[in-house]
């Protein structure tokens, strides 16, 4: 499932980074045109990066794979396969309400997504185990889902608005999830 899913988010960021055409200048005011688009690859770069790191670690604590697992996985990947033409999409419009909103809408059910995967995969584990103890701790998964739905809502208010809301989530996350990393070391 790791080595799959790996796979699936390098083809998504590759898919991102195919939608960038060669400016039709040659000076620097032909790739400044381009600002929001590559603003945009970039904010959606950071997330699949954060996606990718976490789910590495989240792996780590599966038990048994089963196929709950795989169904709730492939629903995270469905989601997240969606950012590439969300991300196009804002680029183009030039952060527009409507494209900034569904991207909004799509990383808000990426989290979702994650979130029952990785419940699936606590509860795999004994309520009294290290890892269930320390995963109940989960304040970024609880904050995000809300920041998300600020940032959708705030699109038809201001996109810059909802643009930050976006990088505070991904700042959040940046920092891999340690939890992780502590409750297998004392697993």
């Amino acid at each position: 499932m790791e080595a799959f899913s790996d796979g699936v988010l390098a083809i998504i960021i590759t898919i991102m980074v195919l939608e960038f055409k060669v400016p039709e200048g040659h000076d620097w005011y032909a790739l400044i045109k381009l600002g929001p688009k590559i603003l945009s690859y970039i904010f959606s770069f950071v997330y699949i990066g954060i996606y990718w790191n976490n789910h590495h670690h989240l792996l780590h604590m599966v038990r048994t794979m089963n196929g709950r697992l795989m169904w709730l996985n492939l629903l995270l990947l469905f989601w997240l396969s969606l950012v590439p033409f969300t991300t196009a999409w804002m680029g183009e419009s030039h952060f527009a309400a409507t494209p900034t909103a569904l991207y909004g809408i799509i990383l808000l059910l990426s989290a979702l997504s994650y979130w029952l995967l990785q419940r699936a995969i606590i509860n795999q584990h004994s309520g009294d185990s290290s890892i269930v103890l320390m995963m109940g701790k989960d304040w970024k998964g609880k904050l995000s889902p809300l920041l998300y739905l600020i940032a959708v809502l705030t699109a038809y208010v201001s996109t810059w608005i909802s643009g930050l809301f976006f990088v505070l989530v991904a700042v959040i996350w940046f920092v891999p999830d340690k939890r992780i990393e502590h409750a297998l070391r004392g697993h």
